[in-house]
């Protein structure tokens, strides 16, 4: 018990600046139902500040989820930190009553690793070293969105047995992450010649026209280069943060390489300027 304190008591000192300055977000518990707290990494170590809060998780094995329950009493906060040294922190209090029983916890809300990072080594940090952990932080997010059952509408066009949908557009830092599913419900394989998206403008006067802006994604997760019959594939692309004013829509144009199964899905300005 002494260790474990000791434990505690050295990782709040590590970080006692990031607390003092982030905001902690507050997760409710009680005794009657178990909580459940979904880490994009695997939970390595998980402690609360007081008795009546008790977080459980797998100590031999380790996983991706925990439980907490909660007595009556003072608040309290909890510590975990994720197998790769992401640490997060939370506000915990008691709640008769229950709004939410399960959290999924993006990477974005670590308030730091419990490696610490010399001042030296981030003036000596090359280009290359941050591009590097740039694109590690997209596989992880990217990963952890395409494990999510999450949709934000119906966005879905079809032609021909091949089915396009946008599952879901979440905005993470400066960023904006588009969930995208390739069904190929026909009896040939489809090979991808480009899967681009652009911004549609409608020009109003007496001549209406449609003028469109390529969008270049910062980064494309798991994308395909071909379909196979009966494949069903998702991936994400992701692409720095726009808004659309009510003249404009985003359109996500598939095109199949030596074939005409070609699908132009419109996404309206409701869906970009209110993503999850």
């Amino acid at each position: 018990m002494r260790a474990t304190i000791l434990i505690f008591a050295i990782l709040i000192s590590a970080f006692a600046k990031a607390q003092t300055t982030t905001v902690l977000d507050t997760i409710y518990a009680n005794d009657t139902k178990n909580v459940a707290l979904f880490f994009p990494e695997p939970i390595r170590q998980g402690i609360t500040g007081s008795d009546n809060f008790v977080f459980t998780y797998n100590r031999e094995k380790e996983q991706y989820f925990g439980l907490l329950q909660a007595k009556p009493g003072k608040e309290s906060n909890l510590l975990v930190v994720n197998r790769n040294g992401s640490i997060f922190s939370y506000i915990v209090r008691y709640k008769k009553q229950l709004s939410k029983l399960n959290y999924f916890i993006p990477l974005s809300s670590s308030i730091g690793n419990e490696k610490p990072i010399k001042v030296d080594s981030i003036l000596a940090e090359s280009s290359e070293e941050r591009v590097d952990n740039r694109t590690y932080y997209y596989q992880k997010f990217c990963s952890y969105l395409l494990n999510r059952n999450q949709r934000i509408g119906r966005i879905k066009k079809r032609t021909q047995g091949i089915v396009l949908t946008v599952e879901n557009v979440v905005f993470d830092k400066e960023e904006l992450y588009f969930v995208i599913q390739i069904e190929n419900n026909s009896t040939l394989d489809y090979d991808l010649n480009f899967l681009n998206l652009s911004i549609e403008t409608r020009q109003k006067g007496k001549r209406k026209s449609l003028q469109r802006l390529y969008q270049e994604p910062t980064y494309k997760h798991n994308l395909p280069s071909k379909i196979a019959e009966s494949e069903t594939v998702r991936f994400v692309y992701v692409l720095p943060k726009f808004s659309l004013s009510n003249d404009r829509r985003a359109i996500l144009e598939l095109n199949e390489k030596d074939g005409e199964r070609n699908i132009e899905l419109k996404i309206s300005h409701r869906y970009i300027n209110n993503p999850n």
